[in-house]
């Protein structure tokens, strides 16, 4: 068995996500386990160098996770031949730049999602990284969450029967400021500093839509600010001019052909009544589902009640306990942790991967698809993306 190095150059991992999930649940794991393996048994190390503008915080990141190398200049880092990976977890509206710029040095990119602000700037860096021959993925973790992955289990054992529909709530209370500490970045609620969740969330539901239930074929959407003021990490007040919670309805065309509705409602001012912070319901002629982050819960055909509407008595059934849960049958590891292997893998041995930078471009088409119907208020067809 041989380890092969990889050199990888990390950016904007000092924010909330790059830090936790792609530097110490992903790099810094796979790392400690000895690399990622490969179909012929030898493994891959990462050996990250963590790039960010400010020298006192990547130096003390870098150092509590045992990384060696660290810096503030990118551009000296993407000139380093040794190093063959650029992955970006920085700001949207920088994203497609810095991606340019990185395959034009002739790195393989790995990126978070949105891959740009804007559909015209999505598609000039898939087909720049198309034409540079050089790898490239997005970031797609939904897909790899036990509940999604156990929900995909029952759509491929054919236990939906038809698929009809699909229900996706999303969201929770977030604070304010004035009264309790703010728990997601200011920037989120300024449209001009790339916030919006229109922008953040569209497009992680184009991906798990298109994989999981059917492809993306239309959509009519509403946006909403429902809390104009908020305040920002300082305590200082300013107005939040992005969308803080937005209401669609998706026209999907289902994996057999037929028809799938799905209703998504996500709003960052709503309190939560539900089985976990997002929830996917999905309903077929044969039985339905719901799944959370990490668990699943179905009911089938034969085993659904026979619940009797009369307004006039308190209803005496608990809806909740007539689901069965769907087995932890498997270990579940992180899900961008999977995904960065696979990435590790497309580069290293050519294995397959269809987590590209085109797939992210189709959820900035939604996005965008998403804004227009808000605007327009009309439904707003999603054509086959052309690159």
């Amino acid at each position: 068995m041989t380890t092969h190095r990889l050199g990888l150059i990390m950016h904007g991992v000092t924010g909330r996500m790059g830090m936790n999930q792609h530097l110490i649940r992903s790099i810094v794991a796979i790392r400690a386990e000895g690399g990622v393996a490969l179909a012929n048994g030898d493994r891959v190390m990462p050996d990250p160098i963590l790039i960010g503008r400010n020298a006192e915080r990547i130096e003390a990141l870098a150092k509590a996770n045992g990384i060696a190398r660290w810096g503030t200049d990118l551009d000296a880092a993407l000139a380093d031949k040794s190093d063959t990976v650029f992955f970006d977890a920085g700001t949207t509206q920088m994203r497609p730049a810095l991606l340019a710029k990185a395959l034009r040095a002739g790195k393989h990119v790995y990126c978070e999602k949105p891959i740009a602000t804007n559909l015209n700037e999505a598609v000039e860096v898939c087909r720049l990284a198309k034409a540079s021959g050089l790898k490239h993925g997005a970031v797609q973790d939904k897909l790899f969450l036990p509940g999604l992955r156990k929900l995909d289990m029952l759509r491929r054992a054919g236990f939906f029967g038809r698929m009809l529909a699909v229900r996706l709530e999303f969201g929770y209370w977030v604070f304010e400021g004035d009264l309790q500490p703010i728990q997601r970045p200011s920037w989120n609620y300024r449209k001009e500093d790339g916030g919006g969740m229109i922008l953040d969330m569209m497009c992680h539901w184009r991906y798990v839509l298109d994989n999981l239930f059917g492809e993306v074929q239309s959509v009519s959407c509403l946006g909403a600010t429902h809390i104009p003021r908020r305040w920002d990490e300082a305590g200082n007040a300013y107005d939040a001019t992005a969308d803080d919670a937005a209401y669609a309805t998706v026209q999907l065309k289902g994996h057999n052909g037929e028809p799938v509705v799905a209703q998504i409602n996500m709003s960052w001012a709503t309190r939560v009544r539900r089985d976990d912070l997002v929830t996917f319901h999905v309903d077929g002629t044969h039985g339905s589902a719901v799944a959370g982050l990490q668990e699943c819960r179905a009911q089938s055909r034969v085993t659904t009640p026979r619940p009797v509407w009369n307004p006039d008595v308190k209803q005496t059934m608990n809806f909740f306990d007539q689901w069965q849960e769907v087995p932890d049958s498997m270990f579940y590891d992180n899900g961008f942790k999977l995904q960065w292997e696979a990435f590790i893998r497309h580069v290293a041995e050519d294995a397959p991967y269809r987590w590209t930078l085109p797939e992210g471009a189709k959820g900035v088409q939604l996005v965008e698809a998403a804004l227009a119907s808000w605007k327009e208020r009309r439904w707003i067809d999603v054509p086959p993306l052309e690159l």
